[in-house]
């Protein structure tokens, strides 16, 4: 066996560094478990297990009309409602940051031009607007027509279907939120439409538009679906809070 005093230093300073590695892959393991979490299991539906359903054509009981009291949109007994002239609608309940799936067609009879075909709108927080529209061969602004985030920002591209056919909206919604300075922290929109992706992580800010006041933010709002004098129908809607 080697004694050397130059031996033995090298076999502390050995020591010393194995042990020094496996400390920090124990501190890096536990900084791990401590940050990471196994994700819930969930079914992915249609909808998914944890999603709110809000409406699936049975009632309007987690809708109240926008002016105060009950609801009034028409039920068509086949899984939809229809927008039927007694204002707009709202959840009862109050979301922030959520996925949100919207299913809704313009009238198949088409009438009128531009902002007068099958308008009507869907507001995150009561105040934040993804336009409906029929888009299908009708010219408008372009951020007014369908998948608009309204006046603020116009869709990639136009991917509407035909009037009358049901048409699909997924959106991931971050609203704004009070930073540290008391400054607003901007938050995002993406959206697709029919499966097409036509709003990419659009910031949303405290800016004001025609369509609503954006002064201040909130870190909760109600759903709100637009009431815009057009028989527009919606069916199977559901929110998952994120």
């Amino acid at each position: 066996m080697n004694n050397s005093p130059a031996f033995n230093r090298y076999t502390k300073v050995a020591a010393l560094v194995s042990l020094g590695s496996l400390a920090a892959a124990f501190i890096c393991a536990a900084a791990d478990d401590k940050q990471e979490k196994e994700p819930p299991v969930i079914d992915p539906g249609p909808p998914p297990s944890d999603a709110i359903v809000l409406f699936d054509g049975k009632d309007l009981s987690k809708w109240q009309s926008g002016k105060g009291g009950e609801a009034k949109w028409k039920l068509l007994g086949d899984g939809a409602m229809e927008v039927n002239g007694t204002g707009s609608i709202m959840t009862k309940d109050e979301f922030g940051d959520v996925q949100l799936h919207v299913e809704w067609a313009t009238p198949k009879e088409v009438k009128g031009h531009g902002q007068e075909r099958g308008n009507s709108g869907v507001y995150l927080q009561g105040r934040y607007e993804i336009q409906v529209l029929d888009s299908y061969n009708n010219k408008t602004y372009f951020n007014g027509q369908a998948g608009a985030f309204y006046e603020h920002n116009a869709p990639l591209v136009n991917a509407s279907r035909k009037p009358g056919e049901w048409q699909t909206y997924d959106t991931i919604f971050h609203p704004p939120k009070a930073g540290a300075d008391g400054k607003p922290v901007p938050g995002s929109f993406t959206v697709l439409h029919n499966g097409v992706l036509i709003q990419d992580h659009v910031p949303v800010t405290g800016d004001a538009t025609r369509a609503a006041n954006f002064q201040g933010v909130a870190p909760k709002g109600p759903l709100v679906l637009q009431d815009h004098g057009n028989p527009v129908r919606y069916r199977n809607i559901w929110i998952r809070k994120l």
